[in-house]
């Protein structure tokens, strides 16, 4: 299997998605860049790796993924969900990947600063990650589960577990 983006409660780490919802949360996102993402809540991912387990033909892969959206989308569902303003700013895609470059190889490097972001995280959103994951919910029967509730796990786990 190959999931997408999941996105759902215990994101312990967190994950690069979980560090979008955290960030957000934070009040740590003035702006945001034009890509694309599949997300996917992290429950169906578990779900769809069983699902594979037993239906799964041999030598096959299915994406576990489920809704294709920008950005800018999920940021607005964050915003219905907090009551928090989602960024208006998009800058260009050279951006964070300056910042990133500045943060990881100089501030980290010089200076022992821990980076908020990485210069491979700067370098992801330069693509729409969009997927067609039709085949795993086809043979499979992968689950659906609406972005919105993950999203609002997310968010409820982190406010839970003093990350906010």
């Amino acid at each position: 299997v190959n999931p997408s983006t999941p996105i759902g409660a215990h994101d312990v780490k967190p994950t690069p998605t979980g560090e979008i919802v955290l960030r957000f949360l934070q009040d740590r996102m003035p702006a945001y860049v034009h890509t694309g993402l599949n997300l996917i809540d992290v429950e169906d991912v578990a779900r769809g790796h069983i699902l594979a387990w037993q239906k799964g033909r041999r030598g096959e892969r299915y994406i576990l993924g489920n809704l294709n959206l920008t950005l800018k989308a999920m940021l607005q569902m964050l915003a219905q969900i907090t009551g928090k303003p989602a960024p208006k700013i998009a800058v260009p895609h050279f951006l964070p990947l300056a910042v990133a470059f500045v943060d990881e190889r100089i501030l980290a490097r010089y200076f022992g600063k821990t980076p908020q972001v990485s210069y491979d995280s700067g370098q992801m959103p330069r693509h729409a990650m969009y997927y067609d994951s039709s085949k795993a919910v086809r043979e499979l029967g992968l689950p659906q589960s609406p972005i919105e509730g993950a999203l609002a796990k997310a968010v409820q786990w982190f406010e839970a577990n003093g990350y906010v």
